[in-house]
């Protein structure tokens, strides 16, 4: 029997596409490629085959991926951009290789508008690198996830009265995981969507004058947005303790984000998940609510 194999399923995003698809199909449909099988015992407990799959041994990626009829190729984690991409390709070479009919692929939103070089070109060269091997691909392509922004950080924004960034007014498209797994377990349980470029990211955007103004409604304090140079920003990152590398990281993220490059929008979401995504108010309101 063909299966639906889902890759990094002990991920945050994988747990939740295996949960929504559980919805969806039944277990015995489900096989999970994992680095950890004892980490994933609780899905052979569902009925869930689970697979031994590592994307540093290609040869278990072909053994894992045997038999399915659709693949989901959750993009691994790996920092440096290079190893990334090569991980990938030799995970799209073992899908061939082991005759996978359908592949989606885990990309990045507007990959191709500018959006995040050092995100978007790894995804973008992973995408070619799916269209080369001819597999029938889906490519989902999501948004920033929400839950980068929405973090116990933000209480330090409320007890300083302030949020202070270089990204000027510019809109941010974030996405919950929850729905991004969503839209990935629909792909998955459907049929129709072979070829397809979805961006998954919302219709409505926010900037950090908005995220502030959210802060203060829920918290009933004062909070506002302060856009300074990246200088500046990079100095109260460093002070609060960030690591150089990481407030280098943030800056770059705030320059794109001040630059326009996250402020595309798409109904691609809300037409696959047949509800409008989860809004960052919302996010923010449940996470202070708990």
């Amino acid at each position: 029997m063909e299966k639906i194999v889902i890759t990094g399923a002990t991920g945050e995003l994988g747990q939740l596409v295996v949960q929504h698809l559980l919805k969806k199909v039944s277990a015995d449909n489900i096989a999970v490629s994992v680095r950890n099988v004892e980490k994933a015992a609780a899905y052979a407990d569902q009925g869930i085959e689970v697979r031994y799959g590592d994307y540093d041994d290609p040869a278990s990626m072909e053994k894992a991926f045997a038999g399915a009829g659709k693949l989901l190729l959750i993009s691994t984690p790996e920092d440096e951009a290079v190893a990334r991409i090569r991980k990938h390709v030799d995970a799209i070479e073992a899908a061939k290789k082991a005759g996978v009919k359908h592949v989606a692929y885990t990309s990045f939103a507007f990959a191709d508008k500018g959006a995040f070089p050092p995100l978007a070109n790894v995804h973008l060269a992973t995408e070619y690198t799916l269209r080369a091997s001819d597999i029938p691909t889906t490519v989902l392509r999501n948004a920033f996830y929400q839950e980068v922004f929405v973090n116990p950080g933000l209480q330090s924004y409320i007890d300083s009265g302030a949020i202070v960034t270089s990204a000027g007014t510019g809109r941010v498209n974030s996405v919950t995981r929850s729905d991004l797994a969503l839209a990935a377990a629909t792909v998955l349980a459907e049929e129709g969507h072979e070829n397809k470029v979805y961006e998954l990211a919302s219709a409505d955007t926010w900037n950090y004058d908005d995220l502030a103004q959210i802060l203060s409604d829920v918290s009933g304090k004062t909070v506002s947005h302060q856009s300074v140079a990246d200088s500046e920003a990079f100095t109260a990152m460093v002070e609060a303790g960030l690591p150089e590398g990481l407030a280098d990281f943030q800056i770059a993220l705030y320059n794109s984000i001040a630059g326009g490059n996250f402020g595309h929008t798409s109904t691609d979401l809300e037409k696959l998940i047949g509800k409008k995504p989860t809004s960052i108010r919302e996010s923010i309101t449940e996470f202070f609510n708990k």
